[in-house]
């Protein structure tokens, strides 16, 4: 699989999210070498902030849409902009994705470096490859875009806007 390329494809979705006025999160499903959907973040702006509708939690909401009975999830592998939260993490073991690749650490909230064996068997049995750091740079340069705005409220002088504008 092309990372680069389905990396990029989710950093236009984050890039478009930034355009949008929300947090930068971009994500891509892809099956069989193939964009099946493409999210971004939502609702961390607005009247009614949330901590929901995050890039993942769409894309897979969008997958389940889709009703392929044919389409194996754990063919599928999912594209983000950032380290997928623990909430993320969670719904993609879930869902039966194997494959997580992501751009950019979440220092604050990341849960892929969550220990499956130690956790329930709902979730310790499923076997999952992990590929930090694809396009970290680019991804960074849209956070810190972010964090850098000051009409935006989303985290502000968190763990993680700091340590976004010391990465270089």
């Amino acid at each position: 699989m092309d990372h680069d390329y389905f990396m990029q494809q989710a950093l236009c979705e984050a890039e478009d999210a930034l355009n949008n006025g929300e947090f930068p999160v971009g994500c891509v499903l892809v099956y069989h070498n193939r964009i099946i959907v493409k999210s971004k973040r939502s609702g961390s702006t607005g009247l009614n902030p949330n901590e929901i509708d995050h890039a993942e939690m769409l894309a897979i909401k969008q997958l389940y849409s889709l009703n392929h009975s044919t389409m194996l999830h754990h063919d599928i592998t999912l594209y983000s902009t950032l380290e997928p939260c623990l909430m993320c993490f969670g719904a993609i073991i879930l869902s039966g994705i194997r494959k997580i690749v992501y751009a950019y650490e979440d220092v604050m909230g990341g849960g892929t470096r969550c220990n499956l064996k130690e956790m329930p068997q709902l979730y310790h049995d499923h076997p999952l490859e992990i590929i930090p750091t694809i396009l970290r740079k680019q991804s960074i340069d849209l956070f810190k875009q972010f964090f850098l705005n000051p009409n935006h409220m989303y985290w502000p002088k968190s763990l993680l806007s700091d340590y976004t504008l010391t990465q270089s």
